[in-house]
């Protein structure tokens, strides 16, 4: 008897462990055809302090509105989480990702800073109705996602934009944990992460970084981000610290929202693809 009740509670546990690491369809299937509400890509200009930005909506199939996950680049953005886009969209997000100013091509010259700037810009120009209704936003749920910097971006967004539904961090750095290193440091990382930047020295990103480091750190966010349903997703790159120590100031603030989790891995998640994709898509579709 006992043998069988403790069968029972392994057997329960293990269900419940596969359900909880389920990969979504998503991941793996297309979904069906819908000729007359097909998905779509749409390439957008967004205005943002005089420019237009670059951007682009991975808008899925089927009639009507649909949340929205918006997808922050790190730096200098060689990894576009693209693949993220796609299966987010396959599970019936739109998904929009876009270059900041001075970044890929879009307009203007590249600030620490103005990123900042330019995640506002997007949201707003999402919630216009003027935008809205045509690109299939459904205003009041969207929520943002950031990779690297992106992470850092998505912190201090979501700290002061109430009405996103929720946000994820993937081995966020910490732009002002980087100003608070020696200047040879911070100017030998930031030679090797200028590419495609316009208007930019190795010399003049450190600089910035360590001008506004107390400023930029990640945890000025944290009382922000109390009330604020995050996924806080490290990996073995040297930055989750930055990650864990924000976690724990909104944790010492009554923040109560936030999930962990941790993967070994690199920076890009390069051999973590689908663990990274189930593990928002899961998280995305508790948000609904």
């Amino acid at each position: 008897m006992r043998a069988f009740i403790l069968f029972t509670i392994l057997l329960a546990l293990t269900t419940a462990t596969a359900s909880a690491q389920a990969v979504p369809a998503a991941i793996s299937t297309d979904p069906p055809a819908d000729a007359a509400h097909p998905a779509k890509m749409s390439v957008l200009h967004i205005p943002s302090h005089g420019v237009k930005i670059n951007g682009v909506l991975y808008q899925p199939s089927g009639a009507g509105v649909h949340p929205t996950l918006v997808i922050f680049h790190g730096l200098p953005g060689n990894e576009k989480n693209l693949d993220l886009a796609q299966a987010v969209r396959r599970a019936g997000w739109n998904a929009v990702t876009f270059n900041y100013r001075g970044s890929w091509g879009s307009p203007g010259v590249f600030r620490f800073a103005q990123n900042l700037e330019d995640a506002d810009a997007v949201l707003a120009f999402l919630r216009d109705p003027a935008n809205a209704g045509p690109l299939g936003i459904d205003t009041r749920r969207i929520a943002i996602a950031g990779h690297s910097m992106g992470g850092w971006v998505v912190a201090h967004t979501a700290a002061h934009d109430r009405p996103l539904i929720g946000a994820i961090m993937i081995s966020a750095g910490d732009m002002g944990a980087i100003g608070g290193l020696p200047r040879d440091r911070v100017v030998a990382l930031m030679a090797d992460n200028m590419e495609a930047l316009a208007g930019v020295t190795a010399e003049s990103m450190a600089d910035e970084a360590i001008a506004h480091a107390k400023e930029f750190r990640m945890q000025n966010a944290a009382v922000g981000l109390t009330g604020v349903p995050l996924l806080a997703l490290t990996s073995d790159d040297g930055l989750a610290a930055g990650t864990d120590a924000l976690v724990r100031a909104i944790e010492a603030n009554g923040g109560s929202k936030v999930t962990t989790l941790h993967a070994a891995t690199d920076h890009g998640w390069n051999d973590h693809r689908i663990f990274l994709e189930t593990a928002i898509i899961n998280w995305l579709d508790g948000l609904k």
